[in-house]
């Protein structure tokens, strides 16, 4: 059945999302690998995705690891400097297929904190048909769940969408649910599978 929704990831999809990269730049490699191992950062990025506020969850993280306290309250005070560059080329696939008249959504786990810093500071976040955000809907990828809330609000027959992710688990519970989808490994692979539906021409897709 042709592809009538695309359905976009936004982090490490249209943002990179490089936590380590930026801890790198702040506190070195070393110190930085020492306190992604005492701390479960990512989980605690899970909290505010599921919804969770996004101050407390970062200072109740930080008061629990005193000798982390000053180096994880960069995660809520300088968020948007991890949160970046945007990537460009899927921004201008985003922006054609819109022009394109086909119906762009994005399902994204985000807090409903940091989106609000995001769609500030990068305006494409504002452009999709419609979001459908975890921290808002209380639930993450790759739980079913939030899948099939995005079925029951978009109104498209599952194998009529085509959904792009940067994790196999995310993409895992798409296809078992009759999603068609991509796996993000860089722009140009996702330009070329755009082609190859039929969704954009080359030149549209540059």
């Amino acid at each position: 059945m042709a592809i009538d929704l695309v359905i976009f990831d936004i982090g490490n999809v249209l943002i990179e999302w490089q936590p380590e990269r930026y801890f790198d730049a702040v506190i070195g490699e070393e110190r930085r690998k020492a306190m992604f191992d005492a701390v479960d950062l990512h989980g605690m990025n899970d909290e505010v995705d599921r919804g969770g506020d996004f101050r407390d969850t970062i200072a109740a993280t930080a008061a629990a690891y005193p000798e982390w306290h000053d180096e994880i309250l960069h995660w809520h005070d300088n968020w948007i400097k991890i949160a970046t560059p945007p990537i460009e080329r899927s921004v201008r696939l985003l922006r054609a297929l819109r022009a394109r008249g086909v119906p762009v959504h994005a399902l994204t786990n985000f807090g409903v904190g940091t989106f609000e810093i995001a769609t500030a500071q990068y305006d494409f976040l504002n452009e999709f048909d419609r979001r459908f955000v975890s921290g808002e809907l209380k639930v993450i990828k790759p739980e079913p769940r939030i899948y099939e809330i995005v079925e029951e609000g978009c109104g498209h027959a599952p194998e009529t969408i085509l959904f792009t992710d940067d994790r196999i688990d995310n993409i895992k519970t798409a296809r078992a649910r009759g999603w068609q989808t991509h796996l993000f490994e860089g722009p140009d692979g996702w330009a070329e599978r755009l082609v190859a539906e039929g969704l954009l021409t080359a030149d549209e897709a540059a």
